[in-house]
């Protein structure tokens, strides 16, 4: 029996005993989750720093204070989230007690990403905590040191048998994906995605697959360019590019494209110095065979601003491309780097159709100052999310389901979305040993009048509220009428 087997038969085996059903015994790994956060912060600054040359202070704004966030949301909204759901009524059940009762699904695998390797992989864990999993976590083993680091540390905290860490590379992932589980959450990209698809579908596993994609950033010649410019700059550069929900792309009419151009290298300069190889806020590609994929991608386009890089550090700098095609090597993938193509369209319509001609995306942005332009693209295209006059921000709404569509995923997750994917919404009735008079309509023989009367209680679907309103009315119209005969006659 493999390493982990065992793993995950001792998560089940005391996810069966019961003792993650009690909301205390969840809110109180939340809690231990988030003493992990604050009192290994260093820790946590300094795996990141390693794996992704992050700063301090980068890695706390976009790894460590979401999950602190999602951890406080769910501590505070976990008993209205597992609290039973009533739903509306009809004539049918006006008398029986009706709801929806969320449950723990059993055991949840979550596999983790390498680009921001501790908030990707332990929000998806608060939403398993609370729902009340197990959950046996498999973090990238690209991000070495953040996985070290966790599989050290984070046992300290979590109940070691409900949330166990396994670390390792492609061997140990298969090996996990050979196990059953109740539910697999992972995030990368759409080939590893189909692989775990096809595991999962051999023990009719549910999936939440949060991948990426070309996500498209449309400039409208009229809305602010300078602040357009600098959002997309930031958002696209967070990270060196390896972000999911980056800008990877963007389209603009010819008579702005230089403006944007210069525009960017502006906020480049702004964000970065003349220098972002010496800039502690800029990072690097993860290892050196990223590093390759990414600079091949530029062949065959027009460097228009950086394209400097060192394979040794696994540095390339903020580079902008213009000349680029719909045929060019860096539109065929997700860049997941720090280039920046602009392709010229003749204006929304052409950006819409540009769009739509491919993969659903992630995300898609526009930017510009006209409201009905903005309602044109959300109605005449599909993405996971889109997103106006900003980037990347959307994921710090926990109220905003955050996951994909088609080839960018399946499913969801932050705040309650997550305790909602990790459950099971288990429809409940409760009905009374009486009226029986009632239920002989259902009862054979099936005579007319029975049809007749199961046509009135089924087909017409009284809903119990719209019931009461009409009986309220009828009351104030009677007493009205009392009113007026008794009063004012």
């Amino acid at each position: 029996m493999s390493r982990e087997q065992l793993i995950v038969q001792r998560a089940r085996k005391s996810f069966q005993t019961g003792k993650t059903k009690p909301l205390e015994h969840r809110i109180h790994q939340l809690k231990s989750l988030l003493r992990f956060i604050t009192e290994r912060r260093k820790d946590i600054a300094d795996a990141v720093k390693k794996d992704l040359s992050k700063s301090e202070n980068g890695t706390e704004l976009f790894e460590t204070m979401s999950l602190e966030g999602e951890i406080n949301l769910a501590v505070e909204k976990l008993a209205e989230w597992a609290a039973p759901r009533p739903v509306e009524k009809t004539l049918v059940n006006i008398a029986d007690e009706v709801y929806v009762q969320p449950e723990p699904l059993g055991v949840v695998l979550i596999i983790g990403a390498w680009n921001y390797p501790w908030a990707v992989t332990l929000q998806p864990l608060v939403g398993a905590i609370a729902a009340g999993n197990a959950a046996v976590i498999k973090p990238s083993e690209v991000s070495s040191h953040s996985a070290k680091a966790m599989e050290e540390l984070l046992p300290q905290y979590l109940d070691k048998d409900l949330y166990p860490v396994v670390t390792g590379g492609v061997p140990e992932t298969q090996e996990l994906l050979k196990q059953r589980f109740d539910h697999i959450f992972y995030t990368g990209n759409s080939t590893v995605g189909k692989v775990v698809m096809e595991a999962a579908a051999r023990h009719l596993t549910p999936v939440t697959l949060e991948l990426g994609g070309k996500s498209p950033c449309y400039i409208d010649k009229n809305c602010d360019i300078t602040v357009a410019c600098r959002r997309i700059t930031w958002g696209k550069f967070v990270n060196c590019g390896q972000t999911c929900i980056a800008p990877d792309y963007i389209l603009c009419e010819p008579s702005i494209q230089s403006r944007v151009l210069e525009e960017i290298k502006k906020s480049i300069k702004e964000f970065y110095t003349d220098d972002p190889k010496t800039f502690e806020d800029y990072g690097r590609i993860i290892n050196q065979r990223h590093f390759k994929r990414v600079m091949a991608l530029m062949e065959g386009s027009t460097v228009a601003a950086g394209g400097d890089a060192d394979e040794s550090q696994c540095y390339i700098a903020p580079t902008v491309l213009k000349d680029v095609t719909r045929e060019s090597k860096v539109m065929q993938e997700e860049i997941f780097g720090p280039l920046l193509p602009i392709i010229t369209v003749s204006g929304v319509d052409e950006a819409i159709q540009f769009i739509s001609e491919r993969e659903k995306p992630l995300v898609i942005y526009v930017f510009s100052h006209d409201n009905k332009l903005i309602k044109k693209v959300i109605a005449e295209t599909s993405s996971g999310a889109l997103l106006a006059n900003d980037t990347l921000v959307h994921f710090t709404v926990s109220a905003l389901p955050f996951g994909g569509v088609g080839n960018s995923g399946m499913g969801s997750y932050h705040g309650r979305h997550s305790f909602d994917q990790l459950s099971h919404m288990r429809s409940c009735l409760i009905k009374q040993l009486k009226m029986e008079g009632v239920n002989s309509m259902r009862y054979p023989p099936h005579t007319a009048k029975k049809l007749g009367w199961a046509r009135f209680f089924l087909v017409k679907q009284f809903e119990v509220s719209k019931l009461r309103n009409m009986m309220m009315l009828a009351m104030l119209a009677g007493l009205a009428a009392f009113i007026v005969q008794r009063f004012l006659r």
